[in-house]
């Protein structure tokens, strides 16, 4: 059972434990864009021998014919190279990335982060899980797919970049010419030093409306301590213009995809990290990708990616990579939903789930930024807090179940009274809610309010940068489980002693629950073991801040003289 699963499961149990707890105490009881760009990503099966030069796995859909009259100039013919320019790698590191290219078809064969550490590997973060890489390209014109990735570019600089803090912007160009013909492509990546951000610009000479595949490679390398769980996140997104944000898991590519556009922008995302393509520069509101296909790749959780785009009349395409951490305010920044290429939660609650995502977010980080404290120390201030601001609703809660068990005797005598008169006994039963604002459920509305958080505390954990591998005390990464399961086993007996203040005070204890008192605290405490040990901390301080207050309101309990019903007047 996945965390998810586990986690629905605890919501549910403790929906049955609040409401159970008020109705067996006291025992109450119950009564326009071009409509041919579509969206949909449809699987493509490619009959052999379909075209000559279209590479291998490569479907013709994936590159649309353009019509005979936009091609002025033939395709130009590029054979294998011949292995006369040796093969060296680029490198280009910034205080934020260390990215190595090789000459080679202009490829990514590497992208470090060197501000996160790997969990699953020595060293840092890598994005590429293969050798194979990322960022090379083709180009198709003709009808036909001229693949770039195996010829030799020139470089410059030929040494490649080092960019130190507060340095200027610096380029990295690479540019192939064809030996014989008019054909040449050229790419310029513009770093930055205080950005995961970098610019791109293409050039293709030679043929008329190029259109342009960027390959974004094989999905992101593990880097989490349970593979199995980060391999359910390891996916590629789109946002297209009018059906917004879709995902597919690589590990469910199992026959080539192609998805059309117009896009906003395509990733490939694990749980913590991305790697982006945004259309355009900044401020180009105007620019879309085209396409993506995704094709079945040997590794397991793998598929290759590619992104379509199409050039301009000069053969010019400008677009916009992202490789770095999924931060949510920093992707927040670009305006264009790209915050939600890891979505808070399940799909049916994720628009109430995400307002909360805003304001859970903007208080974390707040008290972090302004109190100067620990991550750890936050959630311990925010879950006194949050204990703190519902104190008046909780105690109205509190209030309206004494007064429920004030009125315990008129209830149980109006139910024996008028057993056999239905439309009597609905009379009476909204004469005592009248009198004595008798009512079911004032108990538990006001104490459902925290859920909410709990909730989406939980995919924060889930797939927030800034928790992940921050310690606490005992605890290595407030986004991974307790190594010790000391914050479930206090959670487990926080709730223990929660229902055992409520219990110790009430008349009449019947047999459900004494069972919940005990079954129910151990059962979460199992759920919550793997959870992250962020949400366990901020649950078990809630509850602990609630110990004074459910004393309190037990002593207030305990005063409580049940009203006796009148001489009977029948």
């Amino acid at each position: 059972m996945n965390q998810e699963l586990r986690f629905l499961l605890a919501i549910s149990l403790m929906i049955l434990v609040l409401v159970g707890t008020n109705i067996l105490f006291p025992p109450i009881p119950t009564e326009e864009l071009d409509p041919t760009l579509g969206a949909d990503s449809v699987p493509v099966s490619v009959e052999p021998g379909t075209s000559d030069s279209t590479p291998a796995g490569v479907p013709q859909s994936a590159a649309p014919r353009l019509p005979a009259e936009a091609m002025p100039v033939e395709a130009p013919a590029v054979d294998e190279p011949e292995p006369t320019v040796p093969a060296r790698e680029v490198v280009v590191e910034t205080p934020l990335q260390r990215l190595v290219f090789s000459n080679y078809g202009a490829v990514l064969v590497s992208a470090q982060l060197p501000e996160f550490e790997s969990f699953a590997r020595e060293g840092r973060v890598e994005l590429l899980p293969v050798e194979d890489g990322a960022l090379g390209a083709r180009v198709e014109v003709a009808g036909q797919l001229v693949d770039l990735t195996a010829f030799p570019f020139e470089v410059t600089p030929a040494e490649g970049l080092r960019l130190s803090e507060g340095s200027a912007p610096q380029d990295l160009t690479f540019r192939y010419r064809h030996p014989d013909q008019p054909f040449s492509f050229e790419v310029t990546y513009t770093f930055r030093s205080d950005d995961y951000l970098i610019d791109v610009e293409a050039r293709i000479g030679g043929v008329d409306r190029p259109l342009l595949l960027t390959d974004l490679g094989y999905g992101i390398a593990y880097n989490e301590t349970k593979p199995s769980e980060e391999a359910r996140s390891i996916a590629y997104s789109v946002n297209h213009l009018q059906d917004g944000v879709t995902s597919v898991m690589l590990s469910r590519v199992d026959e080539t995809q192609v998805t059309t556009g117009p896009f906003v922008w395509a990733a490939l995302k694990s749980k913590y990290f991305l790697m982006a393509v945004l259309p355009g520069g900044e401020g180009d509101t105007e620019t879309y990708l085209g396409g993506l296909t995704a094709e079945p790749f040997s590794g397991e959780d793998n598929a290759h990616v590619w992104v379509t785009q199409p050039t301009g009349t000069d053969g010019l395409a400008r677009y916009r990579l992202f490789l770095g951490p999924q931060n949510f305010d920093r992707l927040s920044a670009f305006g264009n939903d790209l915050e939600d290429v890891n979505p808070y939660g399940w799909k049916v609650f994720r628009p109430i789930i995400r307002p909360f995502v805003g304001i859970v977010m903007f208080v974390l980080t707040g008290l972090h930024n302004v109190l100067g404290l620990s991550y750890g120390w936050v959630l311990v201030v925010f879950g006194v807090l949050m204990r703190v601001v519902l104190f008046p609703l909780n105690h109205k809660a509190m209030r309206a179940q004494m007064n429920n068990m004030a009125v315990q005797p008129l209830l149980q005598d109006i139910q024996k009274r008028y057993k056999d008169q239905p439309e009597r006994l609905q009379k009476e039963m909204m004469k005592l809610y009248k009198e004595h604002g008798f009512n079911p459920l004032a108990g538990c509305l006001p104490m459902l309010l925290p859920w909410p958080v709990l909730i989406t505390l939980f995919f924060v954990f889930q797939n927030t940068i800034e928790l992940r591998g921050v310690p606490f005390l005992w605890i290595p990464s407030l986004s991974a489980p307790d190594p010790l399961y000391i914050l479930p086993l206090v959670l487990g007996l926080s709730m223990f002693l929660m229902q055992w203040i409520n219990v110790r005070v009430t008349p009449q204890v019947n047999p459900q629950m004494k069972m919940m008192m005990w079954i129910f605290p151990i059962m979460f405490t199992f759920i919550f073991l793997n959870f992250a040990s962020g949400l366990n901390l901020y649950y078990a301080v809630a509850n602990i801040a609630m110990l004074p207050q459910q004393m309190w309101i037990a002593k207030e309990r305990a005063k409580v003289r049940p009203l006796q019903p009148a001489a009977d007047s029948d």
